[in-house]
């Protein structure tokens, strides 16, 4: 069985810088790490590929360093590594990424089941699992907390919801979208270590991919940031000291107060 994981890079600390002009974050630089829903994903596809002696490949687009992190899934168990770099792919949105990634996934070919982890921490908006299956024209599943069978062409998977789970049937290939209550990712061994360090991850263009540079990056994405800001709270504390009888009259006479200024 072949099996693709989509991975991202995304910021390892909630201080990010934007770029003023494009709205978009700026990764050089950064802290970055495996965005932690995918790997989730990372895992899932290294049980099936034990179980089925099959082949799991780790794609994902971003700038060059992402090389770095693509190694660790390899350190992971996963076989091979793609990397989607090109400054067409730059400022993508959910659309334009599902778009490059269908590319690059065409062009490995021969892909039974593609593996994503829910959403990204960054954007979270869970679009690009369904939106690649979209793209490549198969079915798909999200919120994925159990494979229960898996064979030639077929895949029955239980889905997460709000009061329980729903169970799944698909034909392959297939796009589904995992959460962490589906396994408990490995650390990395010695012997992955090594593997990882020799490893060479393939680096694909837009053109490499035949991609219609019109539907990547910012040209391609329909959807673009306005505006971007962290939230100012101004926050005013005052300690009230003396007896509880004190202090429970200087409480009513605030509450007081403060309910004549809002006009309620």
């Amino acid at each position: 069985m072949n099996i693709v994981v989509c991975v991202k890079q995304v910021p390892g600390t909630n201080e990010v810088k934007m770029n003023e002009e494009t709205n978009t974050i700026i990764r050089e630089g950064m802290e970055a790490i495996i965005n932690p829903f995918d790997t989730y994903a990372v895992e899932e596809g290294v049980r099936l590929k034990e179980q089925t002696d099959g082949k799991v490949t780790a794609i994902s687009m971003g700038i060059p360093s992402v090389a770095d992190l693509l190694k660790e899934t390899i350190g992971l168990g996963v076989d091979e590594a793609v990397l989607l770099s090109d400054r067409t792919f730059a400022g993508a949105d959910s659309l334009a990424t599902s778009y490059a990634l269908a590319k690059g996934i065409e062009k490995i070919g021969g892909v039974d089941l593609i593996i994503c982890g829910k959403q990204a921490t960054d954007g979270d908006t869970a679009q690009v699992g369904p939106s690649l299956a979209e793209k490549l024209g198969i079915p798909h599943t999200t919120y994925v907390k159990k494979i229960e069978e898996i064979s030639e062409g077929y895949i029955r998977c239980e889905r997460m919801t709000d009061d329980g789970y729903e169970v799944i049937e698909m034909t392959l290939p297939a796009v589904i979208t995992v959460v962490k209550e589906i396994n408990e990712p490995r650390l990395p061994s010695m012997k992955g270590m090594m593997r990882a360090k020799k490893a060479v991850v393939q680096v694909w263009t837009a053109d490499d991919v035949g991609a219609d540079k019109a539907l990547c990056g910012l040209d391609g994405s329909p959807t673009q940031v306005v505006k971007t800001f962290v939230p100012v709270h101004n926050v005013n504390s005052e300690m009230i000291e003396g007896e509880p009888n004190e202090q429970a009259k200087r409480l009513a006479d605030v509450l007081m107060s403060m309910q004549f200024e809002t006009g309620n």
